[in-house]
């Protein structure tokens, strides 16, 4: 039986493959898709009912295809975005096999490339590129043991209130999905808690302008990393009702019962760190650090935009933030279910190659290996803070396509490099 061959294997049809699908194209490299689900799975599966995107589409989206049919500064639904990326995929031609999963690839043992095994046969390829994203295998910390009476379950995994027990909440996790999920539930009845770590909160909006923009004009969408220390500090962000900041003392205010981190569990009860206080106050400091900068470059910049000195008011401080409780029993407050906001884990499981560091992580730059022929994309920070988002990941595509365009063809080369003459001859 023969087996396949291309050029370049690509493996994952979520935004970060399909965001190269185009400048492969356009670099004439010879390439491949492989998807073990549908384009854009992910947004579509792994994603509550209610979620829509955390920027405004004029500016979360590729470079050069607009959302057609929605307001520019709308935030869309996650079947939206779903379409949207199978448009794209449609425009660029994207040469995409779905329902394909891929179980092992490593390297050929007599010649350049590598031996890829999938549900549908073997190929083999010169290149590899991992497009499988940052969101692959949900963390739920081992806290709670499987025997306790409470249902537990990832972020990734929670639909909507109904789909819930009856009973109160704990969500874990205070970033954008840990925070937008506790204002749902409270919204609907529920009585929740929130379990609240550290944490960067912008403004939604600010002089007339989304965070979004400030974040442009301000350089820090291209922060190459994170500053030290702040590498497991999430952001805290929504899209949902129209747009409002995140404000933890408004969800308090609103009934949200705001509880440190979650330590531990002993006896059917959970232990908050002692750190409600100073990850909120934290928070805080972020966002008031992120109108100082705006009114800055305002000024300097010479900017007609309206003040707004109400932004800096404060909601009053909840009595769960004023006399932060350390413990809960579950039984005894009728807490039912425990969402866990706590994000992803990558797993490269299946690249059988000397690529990766002792923790499992891609050793790379740009996206570009250390192992000759391989290549990654999707990665979170792998070029800039932006990486993850649909602009920047098209950024990101087009970096790693350049970069497998050059080695073609450097491998094309099959000469003998020029000899020029000294000026002294």
């Amino acid at each position: 039986m023969s087996v396949e061959t291309i050029d370049t294997l690509v493996v994952g049809a979520g935004q970060a493959g399909i965001a190269l699908c185009e400048h492969l194209g356009q670099q004439g490299v010879p390439f491949l898709v492989l998807e073990k689900n549908r384009i854009a799975e992910s947004w579509r599966t792994s994603r509550w009912d209610a979620l829509v995107t955390n920027g405004p589409v004029w500016h979360d989206r590729f470079p050069n295809l607009e959302f057609e049919g929605n307001a520019p500064d709308e935030f869309v639904g996650k079947d939206r975005v779903a379409d949207y990326i199978e448009e794209y995929a449609s425009m660029v031609k994207a040469p995409v096999r779905t329902g394909i999963e891929v179980f092992r690839a490593e390297r050929l043992p007599d010649r350049a490339g590598f031996r890829v095994e999938t549900s549908d046969g073997v190929i083999e390829a010169t290149r590899i590129v991992a497009a499988t994203g940052a969101f692959q295998h949900p963390v739920i910390p081992a806290i709670i043991p499987e025997a306790a009476d409470v249902t537990q379950m990832h972020s990734a995994s929670y639909r909507n209130p109904d789909q819930l027990n009856d009973g109160a909440v704990l969500v874990v996790g205070a970033g954008s999905s840990g925070a937008q999920i506790a204002d749902e539930l409270n919204r609907a009845g529920r009585n929740v808690y929130l379990s609240v770590g550290p944490h960067d909160r912008p403004p939604r909006r600010y002089r007339g302008r989304d965070f979004v923009w400030w974040l442009g004009v301000l350089g820090l969408w291209d922060l190459a990393a994170q500053a030290p220390g702040t590498e497991h500090v999430t952001i805290s962000v929504s899209g949902a009702y129209g747009g409002r900041t995140m404000d933890f003392r408004r969800l308090g205010g609103e009934g949200v019962m705001l509880v440190g981190r979650t330590s531990k569990y002993e006896d059917g009860k959970i232990i908050f760190a002692d750190d409600l206080l100073s990850n909120v106050a934290a928070g805080d400091a972020n966002y008031f650090e992120m109108l100082d900068a705006a009114d800055a470059y305002a000024e300097a910049m010479g900017l007609d935009l309206p003040l707004e000195p109400e932004a800096r008011a404060m909601f009053p401080d909840p009595d769960s933030l004023t006399h932060p409780i350390r413990s809960l029993d579950l039984a005894a407050e009728g807490i039912r279910t425990v969402i866990w906001a706590t994000g992803f884990k990558q797993d490269f499981g299946w690249l059988k190659v000397d690529a990766f560091d002792d923790r499992g992580a891609p050793i790379h730059q740009r996206g570009v290996s250390k192992e000759p022929g391989v290549y990654f994309l999707g990665l979170p920070w792998q070029s800039r803070r932006g990486s993850t988002f649909l602009w920047g990941v098209w950024h990101d595509a087009k970096f790693v396509a350049d970069q497998i365009a050059i080695q073609r063809a450097y491998a094309n080369y099959q000469g003998e490099a020029a000899i020029v003459p000294s000026a002294a001859e």
